[in-house]
């Protein structure tokens, strides 16, 4: 499936050459699903500036590696691989150098500026993509390498928080919920007003409390996670964070924030942004997942209906998380 330009729908190509060799570092890989995230629609909309165009979207990718290229070590044909967002980095700036390579200077994206996994087969640098644990399906695996890495991310931005505010119960929250309970958190979800199922959803994992985003909780959060990529939100959560309470913006575009006095953001409350994933986070994501154990709940699509897939998730009507099957 291609983006030839920004704003329209996706367009199916049917191709009779043969599948693309990887070089030097690099696997090819047999994609088998791919999750559809909101940063896609993020990249369809317009929203992220100067995508590679024409572009294949998708960067939450479970697949199998069909050949290696050149001094690959790290896989071998035949293995599950998962291919996320973060696809190369320098190694060289003072981001990588300090161990931030999520904020390196010339990075580059999965599915963004490089062709992700809308596809029968994507090419991926090796040192950037994870063993996929045993237990996973390929259907449930895909949202782990997004909703999950980002996720964790958030989490642990998050600091030790007892009380747990999420906003926006989607691909990301459902999974951060389980790991939050796992931890011996308590979690309050907060959704669109008047979205029952979510909410419902939110009780069925463990969530303490579900409510409408623009309700109070019952008590003081120590933390929230902004899932929803709705700016108006922020004053909400440093208002139902406690004191020296923090809030982490988890997605990478949001519409903006409205002002808000500064008596919201006093007593040391901290409002920060997360940004992109380290291959650390994969490493430590990947371990706790089975140990908790994370469970996805997923609505399949086969590839073709990519664009139905994204249209469910920018209404806000998906369950879990979208994943296509290839």
């Amino acid at each position: 499936m291609l983006l030839d330009a920004p704003r329209r729908p996706l367009r199916l190509s049917a191709s009779a050459t043969p599948p693309p060799e990887p070089g030097p570092g690099q696997v090819l890989v047999a994609v088998k699903t791919c999750g559809v995230c909101r940063t896609d629609l993020h990249v369809l909309d317009g929203e992220l500036p100067h995508p590679k165009l024409p572009l294949v979207l998708g960067h939450e990718i479970v697949g199998t590696v069909e050949r290696v290229g050149a001094g690959v070590d790290r896989f071998t044909g035949g293995q599950r691989v998962g291919v996320p967002w973060l696809g190369w980095t320098c190694g060289e700036c003072r981001y990588c150098r300090a161990g931030r390579e999520n904020l390196c200077d010339g990075a580059r994206f999965t599915g963004y500026l490089i062709d992700g996994g809308y596809a029968e087969y994507t090419v991926a640098d090796a040192r950037f993509c994870f063993p996929i644990p045993d237990g996973y399906d390929d259907l449930g695996a895909a949202p782990l390498l997004c909703a999950g890495l980002i996720g964790y991310r958030a989490l642990v931005a998050a600091g030790d928080a007892e009380r747990l505010g999420l906003y926006g119960f989607g691909a990301a929250a459902h999974i951060v919920a389980q790991v939050a309970r796992h931890q011996g958190r308590r979690v309050f979800a907060f959704t669109r007003p008047g979205d029952d199922q979510a909410q419902q959803f939110a009780r069925r994992l463990g969530a303490a409390w579900a409510g409408a985003s623009d309700a109070q909780a019952p008590e003081p959060l120590d933390a929230a996670i902004i899932f929803a990529p709705v700016g108006a939100l922020v004053p909400a959560a440093l208002r139902a964070v406690a004191k020296g309470g923090t809030v982490v913006c988890a997605g990478i575009h949001m519409s903006d924030i409205p002002s808000l006095p500064y008596e919201r953001l006093w007593e040391e409350r901290v409002l920060r942004s997360v940004a992109n994933l380290t291959r650390r986070d994969g490493a430590e994501f990947l371990a706790l997942a089975p140990r908790v154990p994370v469970r996805t709940e997923v609505e399949a699509y086969p590839l073709e209906r990519a664009n139905e897939a994204l249209e469910k998730l920018r209404a806000g009507t998906v369950r879990g998380a979208a994943v296509l099957q290839v």
